[in-house]
């Protein structure tokens, strides 16, 4: 693959999390929290609904303003940044939903993708990364499959040359028989940079993460590499409803 799916080598810590608190208005939903993320790599981060996993991703896109703590990129203090300057910084994200315009092509809906001029050369890598989505140029993206959409909105994220790429769900509302496409496409991925992987499939997540933080009550409660994790007799009494 060209260079749009590289990323440099670094020796420390591409995304540094120090003592983050976030949440809604007064409602505080995460508490203390402090993590790194490898410049290559995948890091899956678990937890039962409501734990706080996709404010955690809201706030390192900077949607969401932190009560305290510090987001670092590469070295750089990004905790005030606002979501467009982390976007173009490297941070990428494929929220949950509205991560397509619906109405649009696929084809528009990639041509939007980077900032709006992605090259013919870019969009053909996501076209072999991604081959459903060639024969679907000309649909509507509402139009699609659920695993379709997901593949569209992490295409439209890669365009924008992410170093660190974090994903919120994106087997949710997948056929099972595309579940298995897109993990093996996670695993490339991770290989290449950078990725953060929120996932109800917890096995899943813990095939293509080497590293799992498992979040309770907005609070980072067990971690450590994903097959530590997976053996400890503590996870499922942190996942259970």
């Amino acid at each position: 693959m060209s260079d749009i799916l590289t990323s440099p080598v670094l020796t420390a810590p591409l995304l540094e999390v120090a003592s983050l608190s976030a949440g809604y208005g007064r409602s505080q939903v995460l508490f203390d929290m402090s993590f790194s993320v490898p410049a290559k790599g995948a890091v899956a981060v678990l937890g039962r609904n409501g734990a706080g996993k996709t404010t955690l991703l809201k706030t390192l896109a900077g949607e969401i303003r932190p009560m305290s703590g510090a987001i670092r990129l590469d070295g750089r203090d990004v905790t005030a940044d606002p979501p467009e300057r982390r976007a173009r910084g490297g941070i990428g994200h494929v929220p949950q939903e509205h991560g397509i315009f619906a109405r649009m092509t696929v084809r528009e809906n990639l041509l939007l993708g980077g900032g709006g001029a992605p090259s013919k050369g870019d969009i053909d890598e996501m076209l072999d990364f991604f081959p459903k989505l060639g024969a679907r140029l000309s649909q509507t993206a509402a139009t699609l499959s659920g695993g379709e959409r997901k593949m569209l909105a992490i295409s439209r994220a890669l365009l924008g040359r992410p170093r660190v790429l974090m994903l919120d769900e994106p087997t949710e509302g997948v056929w099972i028989g595309v579940i298995e496409e897109i993990a093996e496409r996670l695993i490339e991925l991770s290989g290449r940079m950078a990725v953060i992987l929120v996932e109800q499939h917890i096995e899943l997540a813990l095939r293509v993460a080497d590293t799992a933080y498992v979040i309770d009550r907005g609070t980072i409660a067990l971690s450590g590499p994903s097959a530590q994790v997976r053996d400890d007799p503590d996870l499922l009494r942190y996942l259970a409803p």
